[in-house]
């Protein structure tokens, strides 16, 4: 299951975390290390318990194309579930629900473009002489 491109990332990540401060002790890296790590597969398999098959390959879907939303959805399943809140398996029309949801508490980026046509009519080709 482990990757090993995931894997060499995450020592180049350490690494970088090591040269950030100072060196820092080994063991304490490794510990860290180790600490994150089980906290994915404790989220994993909360997900996996809380999310059947259909609602699990949509997110993953979504996590390849936004992943930070992927992640902010799957950190937002796991608190439901912890709290209670989720009685049976979601089902990927509830989740689609949630992400609709989702998608209208937050804000909408809004992005412009400008377009400069004195720049454009100097960088004209087809003027006749």
């Amino acid at each position: 299951m482990a990757d090993p491109e995931l894997d060499k990332i995450r020592q180049q990540r350490l690494a970088q975390l090591q040269a950030q401060h100072g060196g820092g002790d080994p063991n304490q890296a490794k510990a860290q290390e180790e600490r994150m790590q089980a906290m994915e597969e404790a989220k994993h398999s909360i997900l996996a318990q809380a999310l059947s098959q259909d609602a699990r390959a949509r997110l993953n879907t979504i996590k390849l194309s936004k992943p930070e939303k992927g992640a902010m959805v799957e950190n937002m399943i796991c608190r439901m579930v912890q709290m209670g809140q989720v009685g049976t398996k979601i089902s990927e029309q509830e989740l689609i629900q949630l992400l609709e949801s989702l998608n209208q508490q937050m804000p909408k980026s809004t992005s412009t473009v400008k377009f400069d046509r004195r720049r454009a009519a100097l960088d004209s080709d087809d003027e006749d002489f």
